[in-house]
């Protein structure tokens, strides 16, 4: 892959791993905020429900972020792009989908394919 691609696709990673701490920085600040005191049990019930959501999300938001860091040690070290399975490049359409991927399409099909074999 050619550097000025690789450029693109480290500022690409950084500017959302920003975004998504960004996002986490706000949820902490909202929960630590004020001291919400709900008299009715349904509102208390919504809003636990509301955050207990809200930080499944971050927690999804989390595991990306340490796939968007992988994938930058791997433009880092030059196996960005790479398919770890077949060692085949991943399309660049691929990648443009989702820069964290590891395999390309033909090995995530045979990868998914067996996932369904065995019912997981």
């Amino acid at each position: 892959m050619e550097q000025d691609q690789l450029n693109y696709y480290r500022t690409l990673l950084k500017e959302k791993i920003d975004q998504l701490l960004n996002e986490a920085g706000k949820t902490v600040s909202g929960m630590t905020g004020g001291n919400e005191n709900f008299p009715d049990l349904s509102d208390r019930a919504s809003r636990e429900s509301d955050r207990n959501f809200e930080l499944r999300i971050r927690d999804r938001e989390r595991k990306l972020i340490k796939k968007m860091n992988e994938a930058l040690a791997r433009i880092d070290d030059g196996t960005f792009g790479i398919c770890e399975v077949c060692g085949d490049e991943i399309s660049e359409k691929r990648l443009m989908a989702r820069p964290v991927t590891t395999l390309c399409i033909k090995c995530k099909k045979a990868q998914e394919e067996i996932e369904k074999q065995r019912g997981e």
